[in-house]
């Protein structure tokens, strides 16, 4: 039975090994660098994702607040009214009772014997007239009065649902409020997280659409006077910090740009960006017009206003001010003439 040895490698197949160490190695380092700069790019799309959900809250919560502010006026003029109607009716029940008082006294002797001992029978055939009138007059005013009751038991029980309706929507402005600031939160603190270069990456990127935050070229012609001075509002709004659930003047947020430009040009907008994407008369991308409201996702959670020239005026993000950007930045939704 022979003997087998094991063959030293030669030098060809130790070069090999090497060779293929070499580049397992040079393989894993390579392979290693996406898994090192991956980390920082997920955390800048979920601070991306983070703030779209946070404006999306921010219009859930301005949604939930312009119904509360509408409820309380809803509940102070039921109010009010209760109070008014109160005093109507406990001035007809004394009305009632004085009257009732009145016909007791005047007509509480049997009628036969105030006819024999009266001294003049037409004069009592002329007190007994009036006091069938005073009766009949009577029976209206009650018939009145428990209209009036009845109304007003039932203006109470809608100012009741109405006060409940109210609670319910502080309630949910406070769940969205603090839905918004754990976002902007968690927001920041990612944000903070990333390495200096790309915060200064981003902080660049968000200057760079202030386009010195000068008017476009070639904008073209609002389409009617009020969205010239919409526009011309907005203009001026440019360089304005973005505040969270507010509508100016010295902060916005996208929906509170647009709804306080407007009004700076006598139109009432409603207080959403998803209720604003449906005012006036829908445009296409072709037709828009310096003025118009553009909203985005299709969610309509941001709106922003067309400059013209390609670009539009909005209101971003935390940390980015008022400014132009182009009208493609993200998928739009529609696009609409007040």
């Amino acid at each position: 039975m022979g003997s087998h040895r094991r063959l030293a490698p030669s030098g060809f197949d130790r070069g090999s090994t090497a060779a293929v160490g070499l580049l397992s190695v040079a393989a894993a380092v390579l392979g290693a660098v996406p898994a090192i700069a991956a980390p920082h790019e997920d955390r800048r799309a979920e601070v991306d994702r983070l703030y779209t959900e946070a404006e999306r809250a921010t219009e859930a919560y301005n949604k939930a607040d312009a119904r509360t502010e509408a409820l309380r006026k809803e509940v102070g003029a039921a109010q009010d009214s209760i109070a008014r109607q109160q005093q109507r009716v406990n001035t007809m029940r004394d009305a009632l009772g004085s009257l009732a008082g009145a016909q007791y006294r005047s007509g509480g002797i049997d009628p036969a014997l105030a006819l024999l001992l009266s001294a003049d029978p037409d004069d009592y055939l002329d007190r007994a007239s009036v006091l069938d009138r005073v009766t009949t007059r009577q029976a209206g005013e009650l018939r009145e009065l428990q209209r009036a009751v009845r109304d007003l038991s039932q203006d109470r029980a809608e100012a009741a649902r109405k006060l409940a309706e109210l609670e319910k929507g502080r309630k949910a402005v406070a769940a969205h409020k603090k839905t918004v600031e754990g976002k902007l939160a968690k927001a920041r603190k990612l944000l903070n997280a990333l390495p200096d270069e790309d915060r200064a990456d981003r902080a660049r990127a968000s200057r760079s659409g202030r386009a010195d935050l000068t008017a476009p070229t070639g904008a073209g012609a609002p389409a009617s006077g009020r969205a010239a001075a919409a526009l011309a509002a907005a203009r001026s709004a440019l360089g304005k910090p973005y505040i969270w659930g507010a509508n100016g003047p010295s902060g916005f947020d996208c929906s509170g740009l647009t709804q306080w430009s407007y009004a700076q040009a006598g139109v009432g907008l409603p207080r959403t960006s998803q209720a604003q994407s449906g005012t006036g008369r829908r445009v296409s991308l072709a037709e828009a017009r310096p003025g118009d409201l553009v909203a985005y996702r299709d969610d309509a959670s941001h709106i922003g206003m067309y400059a013209g020239n390609g670009q539009v005026i909005h209101a971003p993000r935390p940390g980015a001010p008022v400014r132009y950007d182009p009208v493609g930045m993200m998928p739009i939704s529609s696009i609409n003439r007040v």
